[in-house]
C-alpha cells in the first residue's frame, strides 16, 4: 500500500502548528452557533478530507477519507486537547472513509475490503502493512465508501451502499456483519439506500444508523431517516418505498409502505445525516446524557441549502424518540458551506470531536459550567 518505503518516517509525519485566536479556522469556529456553556475549537488541522473517527487505546484519534485516499492518526503529545502530530497511516487506498478500533487494531473499510493494522499505536511512525480481512463486498464507488462499527455482539457491521441513485440490484442496499477476522459474513438489513452511519443504543445494545434518501423527487422528499433495527432481518423499504411512508414512482407500483420498517425519526430532504453517536459522557450536563448527536453533511442537489449542522436528538427514559433540534450550526452562511461536518466520537473526557471533510479538520466540543 505505501510507497518509497524508504522515505516513510518522511512521508508519514506531518507536525501542525497549534492553532492560535487569530488563525483562519479559528475565527471560522466563531460562526458555529452552540446551546449556552459550550464551546468549540480547532483539535487538529491538515487531516485531508478527513471523515470517520476512531479512538484507540492510548488516546490516539484515527481518521479516514473518501476523496483523498488516506488514513491519518492524530495524537495530543502534551495532553493540551490539541492534536499537534497529524501521522499518515497509509495512502493510495480506495476510499478508506470507514474506521474502527478494537484491541490494538485499526480496521479500514475501503470499498471492497476491509484491512486491518495491528499493534498500530506502537508503530505510528512505521506503520504496518495491512491484514486483508475480507475481500467479500462490492467494488462499485457510487455509494460504495464505508462506516464501520462494532457492535456489543464483538461483530464488525459493514454498510453497503447502493451502486446508484435509484435501482434495485442484489447484493446492495445492506447492512452486513461479520466476526473480527473477517469470517461469518451475513446481512444484518435490507432496503437500506445509503448509511454512513451506525451506533448502538448503550443499554439495549440495539442498532440504530442513519440513511440518505434518493435524490431527483425535489426539494422537500424524501427525507433521509433515522432507523431503529432491533434485530436481524428487517427491510427497511428502499428501493421501493422512502421515508416510510412514499412510494417510488417508479419502483413502488404493486407495493404497500406498511409491509416495511419505517424511520423512527424523518431528518429532511437531503441533509446528508451521517455519522452518530449516543452521548455517555459526564462533561455534559444530565440532560444530554444518552441524548443522540447526528452529523448533517449538508446538500449539495437542493434549491437552497440544508443541513451542515449537528442535530440533537431526544430520548425519554423508555428510550423513545420525542423529538428533535439543531444542536450546533454555523458551518452554512447563506448559501455558502464553509464546512461539512460527517461524525461524532466521544473522547474520555467527555467532549466530542467532529471531523470536517471539506475543511481537512477536526473540531471539539466541550462543556463549560
Amino acid at each position: 500500500m505505501k510507497k518509497f518505503q524508504i522515505l516513510i518516517i518522511a512521508l508519514s509525519v506531518i507536525t501542525t502548528v497549534p492553532v492560535n485566536a487569530g488563525s483562519s479556522l479559528a475565527k471560522k469556529l466563531k460562526l458555529i452557533e452552540l446551546p449556552p456553556g459550550f464551546e468549540i475549537s480547532v483539535y487538529a488541522e491538515g487531516v485531508e478530507n478527513a471523515r470517520q473517527l476512531a479512538l484507540g487505546d492510548h488516546g490516539t484519534v484515527f481518521a479516514g477519507s473518501r476523496k483523498a485516499g488516506k488514513v491519518h492518526a492524530v495524537v495530543d503529545t502534551d495532553g493540551d486537547q490539541y492534536g499537534d502530530r497529524v501521522i499518515l497511516i497509509d495512502e493510495d487506498l480506495k476510499m478508506p472513509s470507514g474506521i474502527e478500533f478494537r484491541f490494538g487494531s485499526l480496521y479500514v473499510g475501503a470499498v471492497d475490503r476491509i484491512l486491518r493494522y495491528d499493534d498500530i499505536e506502537s508503530r505510528l511512525d512505521q506503520p504496518p502493512e495491512p491484514e486483508l480481512l475480507s475481500d467479500a463486498f462490492p467494488d462499485k464507488t457510487h455509494h460504495g465508501w464505508k462506516y464501520l462499527r462494532f457492535g456489543p455482539d464483538s461483530k464488525l457491521y459493514v454498510p453497503v451502499g447502493v451502486p446508484c441513485n435509484i435501482c434495485d440490484e442484489a447484493g446492495f442496499g445492506q447492512i452486513r456483519r461479520m466476526y473480527a477476522d473477517g469470517s461469518g459474513d451475513e446481512v444484518y438489513a435490507q432496503g437500506v439506500r445509503n448509511s454512513v452511519g451506525l451506533t448502538f443504543h448503550p443499554d439495549s445494545g440495539e442498532l440504530w444508523f442513519t440513511d440518505n434518501g434518493r435524490d431527483m423527487l425535489g426539494d422537500d422528499i424524501p427525507a433521509d431517516e433515522l432507523n431503529h433495527a432491533p434485530r436481524s432481518g428487517l427491510h427497511f423499504g428502499y428501493p421501493w418505498c422512502h421515508q416510510g411512508d412514499t412510494l417510488d414512482p417508479e419502483f413502488g407500483q404493486g407495493k404497500a409502505c406498511p409491509d416495511y420498517t419505517a424511520p423512527v425519526l424523518k431528518l429532511g430532504a437531503h441533509v446528508a445525516a451521517l455519522g452518530l453517536r449516543f452521548y455517555t459522557g459526564e462533561m455534559f450536563p444530565e440532560e444530554y446524557h444518552k441524548q443522540l448527536f447526528i452529523a448533517q453533511h449538508g446538500s449539495w442537489n437542493r434549491t437552497k441549502k440544508v443541513g451542515y449542522n449537528i442535530l440533537l436528538v431526544r430520548f425519554d427514559g423508555e428510550g423513545k424518540v420525542t423529538g428533535s433540534e439543531v444542536f450546533a450550526s454555523g458551518w452554512l452562511q447563506g448559501e455558502d458551506a464553509w464546512g461539512r461536518p460527517n461524525d461524532i466520537l466521544q473522547m474520555p473526557d467527555g467532549s466530542l470531536l467532529v471531523p470536517d471533510d471539506k475543511a481537512n479538520a477536526i473540531y471539539r466540543i466541550s462543556y463549560i459550567p
